[in-house]
């Protein structure tokens, strides 16, 4: 049980730094792909019970924090 929840979690911190990078690069359309692809996953893996709830209140955070950032980027 231990290493699928560090998977899950090396799996949304690999999709953050996706989203961060593509941020950085001004890759508005793949960095919305991204934070939806987070998202998704987020929900996805607590249902699976693969995140504790402390992982999930993070990473939702993350998403979170992600969407309002990008708020006004627009396709």
């Amino acid at each position: 049980m231990l290493f699928s929840k560090r998977s899950a979690k090396k799996e949304l911190d690999a999709i953050i730094a996706e989203v961060k990078i593509n941020l950085a690069n001004n890759y508005k359309s793949v960095a919305h792909d991204k934070r939806r692809l987070l998202g998704e996953r987020v929900e996805a893996l607590n249902s699976e019970g693969k995140l504790t709830e402390k992982d999930y209140h993070f990473y939702r955070a993350q998403y979170e924090t992600f969407t309002e950032i990008m708020k006004d980027y627009h396709h």
